[in-house]
C-alpha cells in the first residue's frame, strides 16, 4: 500500500465547523439588535466591531505580511475626509462613502506605496508614520476642509430617521468587523494567503520559488488601506466631527498595535481577543485619567515579556494548538478498515 494511501489532508475539525455555524447565528443576532436593543449598548457594539476591523486589517499587514506599518492612520484620515468631500460638501448619502472612501484609500495607498515601498523593516515603519503626518499637515492647512480647526458634518444626517442612523451604522460595522474576519480566513486559505506568509517568512526564499514578492506585498498594503479607509469613514459618522489631529491621530495604530501584540500577531483569533481586552480596559479604568494609558502601557510589556505569541498564543499551546478557523492544512492518518472474505 502507497503512503498516500494511509494519509489524507484536512482542514477543519469539528470545532472549526461548529464555530462557523456559531458565527452565523453570531450575525443574525447581530443584526436583530436594534429592535431590542438600547442605543447606548448598540454603540458600543457598533465600536467594538469597527476596531475589530482595523486591528484585523494592522494584523494582516504585519502579522501575515511582515510589514509593520506605524501609519495606517492616514487610511483612517483619508476616509474621515472623504466623509467631509463628498458627504458634506458635495451632498452625497453619508453611507453610500463608506465603500467609496476604500476605493479612495486604495488609490492613495498605491500612490504613498511608490516610497514607502523603497523601505525596509524600521525604516518602513518610520516612513510610513511620516506619511501619514504629512497627509496631516496637508489637510490642516485646506480651509476649505476646514483647516487644523476642523469642521462638525452634522448636516449630513439631516433627513435619516435616528433608529436608521443607529441601525445603518452598527449594520455597516457588522459588514466591516466580521467580515475582516472573513476576508482574512479566506485570504489565508488562498494560495495568496500561502504566497503571503511565504515572503513573510523570507522574501529571498519566497522569490526563488517563482513568487512576485513585491506584488504581494503591493497586494497586502492595498487590502489593508481599503478596510482602514472604510472603517475612518464609518468612525467618524459615529462622531460628526473631522479634524485632521482627530483622523490622522497616531493614536489609531497605537489602539491596532495594543490589540494585535496582546491578544496574538499572526492569528485570526488573536485580534478578536485583543480587543474584547481593550474595551473592557478602557470602559473599566477611563476613569483614572493618564493613569489609564499607563496601565495599557505596563500590561502590553508584560504580555510581551511573559507570551510573546500574546494570550491566544497560550490558549493554543495549552489545548494543543487548538484553533477556531480552518485555515491551515493538516495531515491525518485515514481509518483504514480491512474486510475478511467469507467463504
Amino acid at each position: 500500500m502507497n503512503t498516500s494511501d494511509k494519509y489524507e489532508i484536512t482542514r477543519g475539525n469539528k470545532v472549526t465547523k461548529g464555530f462557523g455555524i456559531f458565527t452565523i447565528f453570531f450575525i443574525i443576532f447581530l443584526i436583530s439588535t436594534p429592535w431590542w436593543l438600547g442605543r447606548a449598548d448598540i454603540r458600543k457594539i457598533t465600536e467594538f466591531l469597527y476596531i475589530l476591523s482595523l486591528a484585523q486589517m494592522w494584523n494582516l499587514l504585519a502579522g501575515y505580511g511582515g510589514l509593520l506599518s506605524v501609519g495606517q492612520q492616514l487610511f483612517i484620515g483619508i476616509g474621515a475626509y472623504c466623509l467631509v468631500i463628498f458627504a458634506y460638501k458635495l451632498g452625497m448619502d453619508p453611507f453610500m462613502v463608506i465603500p467609496l472612501a476604500g476605493l479612495v484609500s486604495v488609490l492613495v495607498a498605491l500612490m504613498v506605496s511608490k516610497v514607502a515601498f523603497r523601505l525596509k523593516g524600521a525604516y518602513f515603519a518610520v516612513g510610513t508614520w511620516v506619511l501619514a503626518e504629512t497627509f496631516r499637515l496637508l489637510f490642516s492647512n485646506v480651509s476649505w476642509l476646514g483647516g487644523g480647526s476642523g469642521l462638525s458634518i452634522t448636516s449630513t444626517m439631516r433627513g435619516i430617521p435616528t433608529w436608521w442612523r443607529e441601525s445603518l451604522t452598527l449594520w455597516f460595522a457588522i459588514f466591516l468587523g466580521i467580515g475582516s474576519v472573513l476576508l482574512v480566513s479566506y485570504l489565508l486559505r488562498s494560495k495568496y494567503g500561502i504566497s503571503l506568509t511565504a515572503v513573510r517568512d523570507s522574501e529571498v526564499a519566497s522569490e526563488s520559488l517563482g513568487i512576485k514578492v513585491k506584488k504581494v506585498k503591493l497586494m497586502v498594503y492595498l487590502i489593508s488601506a481599503f478596510g482602514c479607509g472604510m472603517a475612518g469613514a464609518l468612525i467618524f459618522i459615529t462622531k460628526l466631527r473631522v479634524s485632521p489631529e482627530a483622523a490622522f491621530s497616531i493614536d489609531w495604530t497605537a489602539i491596532m498595535f495594543f490589540i494585535v501584540v496582546i491578544g496574538g500577531i499572526g492569528t485570526i483569533e488573536g485580534p478578536i481577543i485583543g480587543t474584547l481586552i481593550y474595551i473592557t480596559m478602557r470602559e473599566t479604568l477611563n476613569d483614572f485619567g493618564t493613569w489609564y494609558l499607563i496601565i495599557l502601557g505596563l500590561f502590553t510589556i508584560v504580555i510581551m515579556i511573559k507570551a510573546p505569541q500574546g494570550i491566544w498564543g497560550l490558549i493554543k499551546t495549552r489545548f494543543n494548538n487548538f484553533h477556531l478557523f480552518a485555515t491551515k492544512r493538516h495531515v491525518k492518518k485515514k481509518d483504514i478498515v480491512v474486510e475478511k472474505s467469507v467463504n
